[in-house]
């Protein structure tokens, strides 16, 4: 059911800034019972460190994904964050069309990731009228380094596990 969401974490490469700097791994405490999934290291970009949880239900299938992307930035370059969430949210939105679905976003708004300010928008996701999904998208940038953690559900568990995904977002070391 979380098919959608699988170019959604292809597109967070648009945070992949050409540079050389080698960053520290942020850490992330995953909630109890998720399955933390390796992410393999792209060889065209390596600084990209990527985590990535999922959390099934009692069949195994997948009913919620959450994941953290860090990205070196280029020294002196200034990032557009609203422009990068913008364009992040609507390709999350033309997959969510193309797969046959409508999405509705809310206003990017402020937030924080960790200690960092950050801007972040939720899409809610129907299908004839019923709400489905329930997706995510919040980015921050700290001098060197981009940061997105984006996470999507089911609705039903997307909204049940508010709680995990707070605990999730607090425990955030950037």
């Amino acid at each position: 059911m979380i098919r959608p969401f699988a170019s959604l974490f292809v597109f967070l490469g648009l945070f992949a800034l050409a540079t050389a700097v080698q960053a520290d791994t942020p850490s992330i405490t995953w909630p109890n019972g998720w399955e933390v999934e390796v992410v393999a290291p792209n060889e065209a970009a390596p600084q990209v460190s990527r985590q990535r949880a999922v959390k099934n239900d009692a069949d195994g299938n997948q009913v919620l994904v959450m994941e953290l992307t860090m990205t070196p930035v280029e020294s002196g370059h200034q990032v557009n964050l609203q422009g990068v969430l913008l364009e992040m949210r609507k390709s999350v939105q033309k997959d969510f069309f193309q797969g046959g679905y409508q999405s509705v976003c809310n206003k990017i708004h402020p937030a924080t990731l960790s200690q960092l300010s950050a801007l972040e928008t939720t899409c809610t996701v129907t299908q004839n009228g019923r709400h489905v999904l329930s997706q995510t998208l919040v980015a921050a940038v700290q001098a060197d380094k981009a940061y997105v953690l984006s996470y999507a559900g089911q609705a039903e568990v997307y909204k049940a596990s508010q709680d995990e995904i707070e605990a999730a977002r607090n425990s955030l070391k950037l």
